[in-house]
């Protein structure tokens, strides 16, 4: 079985040509072998290793013939480890990983673009759905016009006017959809949502985290958003 995941926290990072980037993986303790290994996978391919750096002495080794290696080093740190380029190209966009022995990160997509960073519109609605006839409630959250478009969401709730806490492992269901130019993720609760709890759904994106809670009414543009998503009529 795989041990705890690696933690890359940087969804995406974005950077014009002839910048620089830093990548980085925390939790590497967990490193059976004392090795952090960082790979590279561009889209259409598969995983390229670039370099290993071992954490108890920061020797690095890229003596795996990547066709890059000249251009990336690597830093050790207290439990964490840094993949660097510091001559960013158009052909270092890609998606960069850490990783030791059964254990991953997450992953970092590096953009290589001249476009400004934008945050997300946020918006949370209650969304009609096959899901009401089930004796379900479901939620929509919406993220669109940001650059660059990849987000990833997280669903609390808060009881009146009490701290926010997290979902109970059998409270929902949560569908992700992703459309050109916005991602919807729905959230499909076990019990019918009332005055006594709110929703929050949080997205995290390169240009910081976004929030927004429930709000009520939207029914019909809700309607709308989820049948184009979804192709459901």
């Amino acid at each position: 079985a795989m041990a705890t995941q690696l933690i890359q926290e940087d969804l995406t990072l974005t950077r014009r040509v002839g910048g620089n980037v830093s990548f980085s993986c925390r939790g590497t303790e967990q490193c059976y072998n004392d090795d952090v290994f960082w790979y590279q996978k561009r889209d259409t391919e598969t995983f390229t290793l670039i370099l290993a750096i071992h954490r108890r002495d920061g020797t690095v080794y890229s003596g795996y013939n990547h066709t890059q290696k000249d251009d990336f080093s690597a830093v050790n740190n207290q439990n964490s480890s840094e993949l660097q380029i510091q001559n960013v190209k158009l052909d270092h966009s890609a998606t960069y990983y850490c990783g030791g022995y059964l254990i991953f990160g997450s992953g970092t997509k590096l953009i290589v673009s001249d476009e400004p960073v934008v945050k997300p519109v946020v918006s949370v609605y209650p969304a009609a759905s096959r899901a009401h006839l089930e004796g379900k409630s479901s939620l929509l959250c919406l993220a669109s016009a940001m650059f660059p478009p990849l987000v990833q969401f997280s669903w609390k709730r808060r009881k009146e006017n009490g701290p926010l806490e997290d979902l109970l492992p059998d409270e929902g269901e949560q569908l992700e959809i992703r459309e050109s130019g916005r991602t919807a993720s729905i959230l499909l609760i076990n019990q019918q949502v009332n005055s006594t709890y709110k929703y929050h759904c949080e997205v995290q994106h390169e240009g910081g985290p976004v929030e927004a809670q429930t709000e009520q009414g939207n029914e019909d543009l809700v309607r709308i958003l989820y049948c184009h998503c979804t192709g459901y009529n």
